[in-house]
């Protein structure tokens, strides 16, 4: 009996000891994961391609460190990563190189409405905006009228505009419409893609809208303060690249 049982002891401790191994392997796997999805998601290799961005993991607390170009990149990089699956916190570090435009400035607005039309699935990313006091100038080809319009819509509720000129010419090139292919993007881009736009928009509160995404579906929860906010958080996600569909929880009340 009592060698079964040194014997169940030994086991035991050899069990407890390989567990114990193994779960530094397990951390540093996670944290190395964590690392590349970063690197490799839509919003790095898209929006933040041209900055410098470390992304440092230790069981599950990342350390953003270098330089970005905008002040926005370092919200999407900060969001983006804390979206990943493993993720704990996140400590964001980055620094914005030069001096960078001072906030409420033209070249500020300018810098916001570009990043906004960039984040939306039937507006130009390519067309050309200029900002004198506050005054946005839209230039460029427009797909369609509707496209014009829609653009003028979503730039006029950019947070800071205080009007917006839309000299866009509409194309005569038969076929050429806005593209509807939904491009495949992780769920934690579309997710800080999804918050920076509510941020971005007078009429909508990123503060009190709580953002989930899995594979593509966007389920949005928190407060609206009416049913008119609800609709638009509703319509500007659903324009989100990347986004499928969008299910609005939301409740209509007042901001806590």
């Amino acid at each position: 009996m009592k060698m079964k049982a040194i014997e169940t002891l030994t086991a035991i401790a050899a069990a407890v000891a390989l567990l114990m191994t193994c779960m530094p392997v397990q951390a540093s796997t996670m944290d190395d994961r964590i690392q590349t999805s970063a690197e490799n998601s839509y919003v790095f290799k898209t929006y933040l391609k041209g900055d410098d961005i470390k992304v440092r993991s230790k069981d599950g607390a990342v350390s953003l460190t270098g330089t970005v170009s905008e002040e926005s990149h370092k919200s999407l990089a900060e969001e983006t990563v804390a979206g990943l699956p493993g993720v704990n916190s996140v400590d964001n570090r980055l620094e914005v190189k030069g001096e960078g435009a001072a906030e409420r400035s033209d070249a500020w607005l300018t810098a916001k409405v570009k990043t906004t039309l960039l984040l939306y699935e039937n507006v130009s990313a390519l067309t050309e905006v200029s900002t004198k006091d506050g005054v946005v100038t839209l230039q460029g080809e427009a797909a369609s009228l509707a496209q014009k319009d829609l653009t003028t819509e979503y730039v006029r509720d950019v947070e800071g505009v205080k009007e917006v000129r839309n000299e866009m010419t509409v194309s005569k090139t038969p076929g050429k419409t806005p593209r509807n292919v939904i491009e495949i993007i992780d769920d934690a881009s579309i997710t800080s893609q999804v918050r920076l736009a509510l941020l971005f928009h007078r009429s909508t509160s990123a503060l009190n809208t709580r953002v989930r995404t899995k594979h593509g579906m966007v389920t949005l929860s928190g407060t609206a303060r009416n049913a008119a906010e609800k609709d638009l958080v509703t319509k500007l996600v659903k324009d989100i690249k990347g986004v499928k569909n969008v299910e609005n929880q939301m409740t209509i009340g007042e901001y806590r």
